[in-house]
């Protein structure tokens, strides 16, 4: 065999290689390869992606237990936030927080997350286009573009964003995370593109609480739509203007 052509066949040999084991790495981890934008996108199981539904959260304080952190366990676990030991360093896509009515004295514990607001201040200051909202209001963070600036952390007016300072371990393949990025609450995309409720909603069932709904905001016979027309509900910051997917009752 001449060396050229034995030059071509190692060059073909490695091309194949890599193109082999660039698209393994891409099935596996985030640093370097899972793609969220794609994962984020993925068509439903039974319809497109439309913005004829808005997906939306309805939280009753009035059920929501002080100490109660099955929300936050089942987030956690889905999507393998672990506990650094370090307050600065770790990632919460749910925290609880006590609001206290200084006059009375009442107090009342509610999950925080990302509010996937209609209209997005964190999508407003991105520079790059990572943060983004689907057509179904759901508000996510492609991974893969952001800078890790955090303008969108200063921007959101829940402090629901955090920022990955370390090395990820443990993730998995439907909840992909990258150190160096911007990250919060995806109200479990993967599972609402599968007819399937967010972790924190079904966590909340199973130990009959029921404190929180999750359905279609625009649909007026869904669970969720029927129980704000007749008990109400609001949103945090109305004032903001931002049309948030998240209501609250009980505040």
């Amino acid at each position: 065999m001449s060396a050229n052509k034995s030059k071509v066949a190692v060059n073909n040999s490695r091309r194949a290689f890599l193109s082999k084991t660039a698209s393994t790495a891409g099935m596996i981890t985030i640093a370097p390869g899972v793609l969220l934008h794609q994962v984020a996108n993925a068509k439903p199981d039974d319809q497109p992606i439309s913005e004829k539904v808005r997906w939306g959260m309805l939280i009753d304080t009035n059920k929501c237990e002080k100490g109660c952190t099955d929300c936050i366990d089942a987030c956690n676990a889905e999507h393998s936030l672990t506990d650094n030991g370090r307050p600065e360093s770790d990632t919460q896509y749910i925290r609880k927080v006590t609001l206290r009515d200084k006059s009375t004295g009442h107090e009342l514990s509610l999950p925080l997350m990302c509010q996937h607001c209609e209209t997005a201040p964190c999508v407003d200051v991105c520079p790059t286009g990572a943060s983004f909202t689907r057509k179904d209001g759901i508000a996510l963070v492609d991974k893969h573009i952001c800078i890790g600036c955090r303008y969108c952390m200063m921007a959101c007016p829940y402090k629901a964003r955090s920022f990955v300072h370390e090395a990820v371990k443990n993730q998995t393949l439907s909840a992909p995370r990258g150190k160096g990025t911007v990250e919060s609450c995806t109200m479990c995309v993967h599972r609402v593109d599968k007819g399937e409720t967010p972790a924190c909603v079904e966590a909340c069932s199973k130990g009959m609480h029921d404190a929180m709904i999750f359905g279609d905001l625009n649909d007026p016979n869904s669970k969720i739509s029927k129980s704000l027309a007749q008990y109400g509900g609001k949103q945090l910051r109305a004032d903001l203007q931002l049309n948030t997917a998240v209501r609250y009752r009980g505040i």
